[in-house]
């Protein structure tokens, strides 16, 4: 699989080049659509980067307990973590991430998510800049580039859910 040009293009990224992160994801189905948090600074000319909703684990937290706290952090939802997903190996340029996604379900059906925060950056300096709920369809006609590796070439949700192990 060719790099992609993703990048430490901007100063938000300083706090997790050089390092090795270990971070965790989930995906939550709903009527057909993933959410997908919008992800600014990694693509060049400001292009937004989507991506499960998720963050780096924390010494002391299970992967699961990890999740949870990203999940809240980020979208406002109280999650049930199912099943192990997907296994990405992510190295490009400076940045470097082993990320594992797992299968979600929200606490409460009903509840309606709302775009969080980041608490390691200042108001004004957040990498998350809008949460969607995307169709398979919609992720297809974006540039390659702006759809995380697990989610490329989906025909339907239901091809979310088959494991893949994403390795350089």
């Amino acid at each position: 699989m060719p790099a992609d040009p993703i990048q430490a293009t901007d100063s938000l990224l300083t706090p997790y080049t050089k390092t090795v992160r270990v971070r965790v994801g989930g995906i939550l189905v709903r009527d057909g659509a993933i959410l997908l948090a919008a992800h600014r600074g990694l693509l060049p000319a400001g292009a937004t980067f989507w991506s499960p909703p998720g963050g780096g684990w924390a010494f002391g937290e299970s992967l699961k307990e990890a999740l949870q706290r990203e999940f809240l952090e980020e979208t406002g939802l109280a999650v049930r973590v199912g099943r192990q997903l997907h296994l990405h190996e992510f190295r490009r340029d400076e940045l470097q991430a082993l990320e594992i996604f797992f299968e979600v379900l929200a606490a409460d059906p009903a509840a309606t998510p709302r775009l969080g925060h980041d608490p390691e950056h200042a108001a004004d300096a957040q990498l998350l800049t809008e949460l969607a709920w995307r169709t398979p369809r919609q992720l297809l006609a974006l540039p390659l580039t702006q759809v995380h590796p697990v989610l490329r070439g989906l025909l339907s949700t239901d091809d979310v859910f088959a494991p893949q192990v994403l390795l350089s």
